[in-house]
């Protein structure tokens, strides 16, 4: 049935649990849709030809509809609207609550293509491989223009917007290839701007990622700039990227209080904000904060860091990002960040934008 009812439909295979779980949805909400347009025309045609005028003066009989009438004309559709948000809304929280276990991925938009980078290499340009059968949460951003990532056949689709990153997580169901789209109008490429998404059994992706990896190692002892190489580590780029510029004039790495909240440890921890409220520096909230750094001020500290909109591309945006996360330790560091301590620096001023 489920397969029929796909066809029928002319979607796309269901490439992922995910996919089968919407279109149980799709599919309810397309049956009972289709059922009730079926008897309201059926009741049109019955209506026309029994209550249809039959003389010329024959007056229009004035209804007076009873309070159960009313009761079912706007209760039925209600309870079937709501039956579809109940079993809807807790689709949409499960894609935006990626497993713990989820295997992180970088994706940038740019006209006009998708690039992919793993947090410790290689990175790609329009061929994504992932494990089947292995959670996969992508942390998309764009580098020009609103993009989006959309994969039919997992029936998944995430604006892609410049100076952020949003997230979205999937299980390939089977071994195979996928085919990715952007299905937001952004030039006169999008058209073309086109990916592929394949799903390798685990041994045999743990297996390329492994050769992969070390393929990055060896290019990173042979080239001295490994900003000039895209398959240095992200990590190890944000570090050398942090270095140049100057992130480290106000935020150390071993959690020693200065200028700015220190970076260790920093990646999930909940922070207490100036307005009181709370946040979780996830990976959305660091990248908004280099971007806008009085958007949510961490309380405590000054407003002194310089905007670095427009300054810093996407993929070193997602370098640095992937810099701070690799700060974890075992130590369990509930606090939020303490206030800072001014350690002044030669001839260097925080609140100058440089």
């Amino acid at each position: 049935m489920n397969d029929l009812m796909r066809r029928i439909l002319f979607l796309p295979e269901q490439g992922s649990a995910y996919a089968t779980e919407v279109d149980h949805l799709h599919f309810f909400v397309i049956t009972i849709t289709m059922i009730g347009a079926t008897g309201v025309a059926l009741a049109a045609v019955l209506f026309y030809l029994r209550y249809r005028r039959r003389a010329a003066h024959q007056p229009t009989p004035h209804v007076e509809p009873k309070a159960i009438h009313e009761v079912l004309f706007i209760g039925v559709p209600l309870a079937f609207f709501l039956l579809w948000f109940a079993i809807g809304f807790p689709l949409f929280v499960r894609l935006q609550t990626p497993p713990k276990d989820a295997m992180d991925v970088y994706v940038q938009g740019k006209k006009w293509m998708w690039k992919f980078a793993y947090p410790g290499g290689p990175n790609g340009v329009d061929v994504l491989r992932v494990p089947a059968g292995r959670p996969v949460r992508l942390l998309i951003t764009s580098r020009d223009v609103i993009h989006s990532f959309f994969v039919p056949d997992f029936r998944l689709k995430q604006d892609a917007v410049p100076g952020r990153y949003s997230q979205i997580w999937f299980t390939a169901k089977a071994p195979g290839s996928h085919q990715v789209l952007c299905a937001e109008y952004c030039g006169i490429g999008h058209s073309a701007m086109l990916a592929e998404i394949v799903a390798m059994p685990p041994a045999e992706f743990d297996a390329w990622l492994a050769e992969a990896r070390r393929a990055t190692q060896v290019a990173a002892q042979d080239s001295p700039d490994d900003r000039a190489d895209p398959r240095t580590s992200l990590a190890e780029q944000g570090r050398r990227l942090a270095a140049e510029y100057g992130c480290f004039k106000c935020h150390t790495v071993d959690g020693t209080r200065h200028i700015g909240p220190t970076w260790l440890d920093l990646y999930r921890k909940n922070e207490k904000l100036q307005d009181g409220k709370t946040v979780i520096a996830d990976e959305a909230y660091l990248t908004e904060s280099m971007m806008d750094p009085a958007a949510k001020l961490v309380a405590g500290y000054q407003n002194v860091m310089p905007t670095f909109q427009g300054r810093v591309p996407g993929p070193e945006i997602a370098a640095i990002v992937e810099f701070i996360k690799s700060l974890r330790t075992d130590a369990v560091r509930p606090e939020p960040s303490k206030g800072p301590v001014y350690v002044p620096v030669p001839g260097y001023d925080p609140t100058i934008s440089r």
